[in-house]
């Protein structure tokens, strides 16, 4: 019997800079993606129909709207066959933390079937497809440091030179990405909300490969709206920055708070320190930028 499992890596946002709201209800971003080794791992077997299994969090859907199974269900659609397939989830990214660990098992999905079907859809058709099912799947199928535009699904890759030595901070609970993109629109509602541009200091830190230039370049327009919703993030990154991360911020929508270090060996310090802290159920450490969705 062919099995095909596939890794894919979590995401952390360098910058994510929002835009007005569009006619559409969405937002035009500039999303800088940094690919990080926190992995989840989908496996794909063949069945004689659709099924979703997961090894993590009971709050990860097995239904049809799992987003790995709607992640099969397009393949098959495109390629015109029936998705017969059991999908085996293993989880290690955080559920809700502002990571993409959704979207990263739809672009694992999407790879494995591809691989399982024997379909060989070519990475443009794969993308279009990601693009269809969420603004982060694109992203997770091509992995490393990428500027996403749009809703940020229009990706460009950049140069990153050299590793940049990361610590994650896993709240209890996660935070729902729609409340905070609203909890957002809040805040600023009685405010002009200027159009989204990339940072020139951040694309210049990560081209020359420089974790402090980096720290102090990363940006996140959601992070108010993720402290009013969770005021308890403000002292997480206070504590983070007390223990000597170069840059602090939330993650995405959050509520994972990332924390970028000098080393391993000072990612290893901060980790230790955190994990001393009351504000985290997890503190892990991971290195950026890795490759998107792969074969093992």
């Amino acid at each position: 019997m062919i099995v095909t499992t596939v890794r894919v890596p979590a995401k952390v946002n360098l910058e994510l800079s929002v835009g007005p709201v569009r006619d559409d209800g969405y937002h035009d971003l500039v999303n800088v993606f940094h690919a990080v080794s926190l992995f989840d791992e989908v496996t794909a077997t063949p069945a004689d129909a659709l099924s979703v299994s997961v090894d993590g969090p009971a709050t990860v859907p097995t239904g049809l709207d799992n987003l790995a199974a709607r992640a099969a269900t397009l393949l098959a659609a495109h390629v015109g066959i029936e998705p017969r397939v059991a999908l085996h989830i293993r989880k290690d990214i955080p559920v809700a933390g502002g990571m993409a660990g959704g979207s990263a098992d739809a672009a694992a999905a999407l790879v494995a079937c591809d691989l399982l079907w024997d379909t060989r859809l070519d990475r443009e058709t794969l993308l279009e497809l990601a693009a269809r099912l969420g603004s982060d799947v694109p992203f997770a199928l091509l992995g490393g440091t990428a500027v996403g535009l749009g809703r940020g699904e229009r990706l460009t890759a950049v140069e990153a030179v050299g590793e940049f030595h990361w610590v994650f901070g896993y709240a209890d609970g996660g935070l729902s990405t729609p409340a905070v993109y609203g909890e957002c629109d809040r805040l600023r509602a009685d405010s002009p909300v200027p159009w989204p541009v990339v940072s020139d200091d951040l694309m210049a830190s990560l081209k020359t490969g420089n974790p402090p230039a980096l720290g102090k370049a990363l940006r996140n327009d959601l992070q108010a709206a993720a402290i009013s919703l969770r005021p308890s993030l403000a002292e997480a990154l206070t504590a983070g920055r007390k223990l000597g991360a170069l840059g602090a911020l939330v993650s995405g929508s959050g509520p994972t708070c990332a924390f970028l270090t000098s080393s391993a060996s000072h990612a290893a310090e901060l980790a230790a320190g955190l994990a001393r802290t009351p504000h985290f159920a997890d503190v892990r450490q991971a290195l950026g930028p890795v490759p998107g969705a792969s074969p093992v």
